[in-house]
C-alpha cells in the first residue's frame, strides 16, 4: 500500500482573505500524519483551538502529491496544468 503523508501546519495571516503568513518563522508545525483522516482530526483540533483569532489559519498539505524534481513530469505537468 502506498504511504500518503500529510503535513498539518498553520499560523497567523496578514489578512484573513489571503494565505500570506504574518511571520513565517512563527509557523506552527502540528505534525506529519500517515493518512488524511488523522491529519484532518489534528487540523480540526488546532482550528477549533484558535477559532477566536480570525487571522489564524491551519492547513493540510498533501506531502504524497509533491513530485521528485529529479524525475521527469508528465506532458500536462510540464505545461503547468
Amino acid at each position: 500500500m502506498t504511504q500518503r503523508l500529510h503535513l498539518v501546519f498553520g499560523g497567523e495571516l496578514v489578512d484573513p482573505q489571503t494565505n500570506v503568513f504574518r511571520d513565517v518563522s512563527q509557523i506552527h508545525v502540528v505534525g506529519i500524519f500517515p493518512d488524511y483522516e488523522s491529519a484532518f482530526k489534528a487540523w480540526k483540533g488546532e482550528a477549533q483551538r484558535t477559532v477566536d483569532n480570525a487571522h489564524m489559519r491551519y492547513f493540510i498539505a498533501h506531502i504524497h502529491r509533491l513530485r521528485d524534481e529529479a524525475r521527469a513530469g508528465s506532458a500536462t505537468e510540464e505545461l503547468g496544468l
